[in-house]
């Protein structure tokens, strides 16, 4: 498995520190909760094509929102953090060979790869967006009554989309990338185009034909994976997520990149208990309090 590295290295600041272990109440079956002593560096891997998460950026490098997350934590941490970009697919024998400490790409935790990932919290709902043009009046599911929709071919969003067709008088036009499915709602084809929430309030930031119309909460988010048996790791990086959380920062990088305001009680911005994705393996239920003070 190869991997292009792309310039993308994240300055240290600050001297580094080490912070002590505690153990408290932790799930049955899973370890203590501790956390590690902060290293000089780390390397995570990333998908470089997924826009506004990660893409490339005109001098050569990676840019985006997860590039920032990653840049603002080398920044709390004292550390130095190399991004290096890959196929998706490719990140996960990467990580487990050790190639990489984490993956910074957005992941969606799931029953399935908690088996064999160590998630951090979630730092964002996984949740479904529309884009529609400016003034549509398309705010909810009930306003796609009677309109025509579209979706990337083969996508979980067509597959919804499909599913409710017939009961809403909807038509379902699929198309092979996001592009051209937007383009058809710009040109007038369609009414609205149905994505991720982060690639639909992207485009409607970047795109004065387009407006990001609503979202629907799917109950599921976005975390960090971790080698399974790395907890302690995993438990630093909860840590500095948890920081980036209540001191601004996450608030600050929505803005940034999707237009998007959070509101009080968001996931972006509310740390979870514990370390981990909450009902999921490897969650640790530890009582302790969100900080930026790594030592």
């Amino acid at each position: 498995m190869s991997f292009k590295p792309m310039s993308c290295k994240l300055a240290s600041l600050g001297a580094i520190a080490a912070l002590v272990a505690t153990t408290a109440a932790h799930a049955e079956g899973e370890p203590p909760a501790e956390v590690a002593p902060i290293k000089d560096a780390y390397k995570a891997g990333i998908d470089g094509t997924f826009a506004p998460h990660a893409f490339p950026s005109l001098d050569g490098g990676i840019q985006g929102f997860n590039v920032d997350i990653a840049s603002a934590m080398a920044e709390k941490l004292g550390v130095e953090i190399e991004i290096i970009a890959g196929q998706y697919t490719g990140l996960f024998p990467a990580l487990h060979s050790e190639t990489f400490d984490y993956i910074a790409a957005p992941t969606t935790v799931t029953e399935e790869r908690s088996k064999t990932l160590l998630f951090t919290e979630g730092f964002m709902e996984t949740n479904f967006g529309f884009a529609a043009k400016p003034g549509s009046g398309i705010a909810s599911v009930e306003d796609l009554r009677g309109k025509t929709v579209t979706a990337n071919k083969g996508s979980l969003y067509e597959t919804w989309l499909t599913e409710r067709a017939e009961e809403m008088d909807m038509t379902v036009l699929t198309f092979g990338t996001s592009s051209d499915a937007l383009e058809a709602v710009t040109s007038g084809r369609a009414d609205a185009s149905m994505a991720g929430m982060t690639a639909t309030a992207w485009a409607g930031k970047m795109n004065p034909n387009l407006e990001f119309a609503f979202q629907i909460n799917t109950g599921l988010s976005w975390a960090l994976p971790f080698r399974r048996e790395d907890y302690a790791t995993r438990n630093l990086f909860d840590s500095a997520l948890e920081c980036l959380k209540i001191d601004g920062t996450m608030a600050a990088l929505s803005e940034k990149w999707f237009g998007i305001t959070p509101e009080e009680g968001d996931l972006i911005v509310t740390p979870s208990a514990g370390y981990g994705t909450p009902g999921f393996e490897g969650y640790q239920p530890d009582a302790h309090e969100a900080s930026c003070d790594f030592g």
